[in-house]
């Protein structure tokens, strides 16, 4: 059982600055998150993509945007549950909430802080024949651990950036053959990305193969090949032992949906005074909430998440007096 002060479902930017604001407050964080690294979107779909709004930086990239954010938290050592999804929720006879995750793991705290974004994220699957049998046995829709391909034959498919960088990633010395299959001839992703692949292609060390698609597995008990068909030239088979779809991911609520909060088109209605759910001691910020007024921006979500934590304290500690200290005179005191 995992005890933490303030359980966070979500590790995208809100999320983590959600665990600054409460380390200023000595109050300690643990993140769950379906993806497998922190960042949300940001890392997940667009971490070359520049955003604009974020105060003090004219321009900083999403994954760049990530990399701060995990430097400005470290101090206050935030706990991570990744690549499981929040799924069960109750309470316990102390008043205290218990999230368990689709691999069981548990975890316990006074207060929930729903930062999940636009929900869950599932993977987008190609409508190829006896898919599911091969899951996780050769077929995965997210890379979790790179060394999970070493030495291995490793096909890829998709034009955007994480299909790109993953291929430049695993073909520089960990998979023992990448192959990057792609429907069009031309990409989606970062300009740079797209010329790294280009080179590797043009120097035999990843086999790059356009205009195609997998349109079929095969193996015993195992994935062992995949089967692509070129748009003029037909089908053939290629050798793999892990073939890694990347369309994208689909968000939803996911079980959030049955926590009995109040939903309202896909978003958990809350109160502006604390961002506080019909649930006492569950919040909702970022994305994930509404309220008149919304408005879905990073910035909005910062602004949310430091008003919830001055009333998860609050809830915590009814006896403290809460005085608000400006980090110009305290400074930023971490955890030991």
């Amino acid at each position: 059982m995992i005890q933490t002060d303030i359980l966070i479902i979500g590790a995208g930017p809100c999320g983590l600055f959600t665990v600054f604001e409460a380390g200023l407050l000595k109050l300690r964080c643990h993140l769950i998150d379906s993806l497998p690294q922190p960042g949300g979107q940001c890392s997940e779909i667009y971490p070359k993509k520049p955003i604009f709004d974020i105060p003090a930086y004219p321009e900083i990239l999403a994954g760049e945007l990530t990399d701060k954010l995990m430097e400005q938290i470290a101090p206050f050592k935030p706990g991570f549950t990744l690549g499981e999804r929040a799924e069960f929720i109750e309470k316990d006879d102390e008043d205290q909430f218990i999230v368990t995750t689709n691999r069981g793991t548990k975890h316990r705290a006074p207060v929930i802080a729903i930062a999940a974004g636009l929900g869950c994220f599932e993977p987008r699957k190609p409508p190829v024949e006896d898919l599911a049998d091969y899951e996780d046995k050769g077929v995965e829709y997210i890379i979790k651990d790179p060394e999970f391909y070493r030495g291995k034959k490793v096909v890829i498919s998709g034009g955007g950036d994480s299909a790109l960088d993953w291929t430049v990633f695993l073909a520089d010395g960990v998979a023992e053959e990448v192959t990057l299959v792609h429907r069009r001839s031309g990409f989606r992703g970062h300009p740079d990305s797209v010329q790294k692949v280009m080179d590797l292609a043009e120097a035999g060390k990843i086999n790059l193969v356009v205009n195609c698609e997998v349109t079929g597995v095969g193996g015993e008990g195992k994935l062992e090949k995949v089967v692509v068909k070129h748009k003029t030239d037909g089908e053939k088979e290629i050798v793999a032992d892990h073939w890694v779809p990347l369309f994208g991911l689909s968000p939803k609520l996911g079980p959030i949906a049955d926590w009995d909060l109040n939903i309202n088109k896909n978003s958990i209605e809350v109160d502006t005074l604390d961002y506080q759910t019909n649930v006492p001691g569950i919040y909702a910020i970022g994305d994930i909430n509404t309220y008149p007024g919304k408005l879905k921006l990073i910035l909005c979500g910062f602004h949310e998440a430091t008003l919830m934590v001055q009333s998860a304290f609050k809830r915590i500690y009814p006896d403290k007096n809460l005085v608000l200290k400006y980090t110009t005179v305290n400074g930023v005191n971490g955890f030991e």
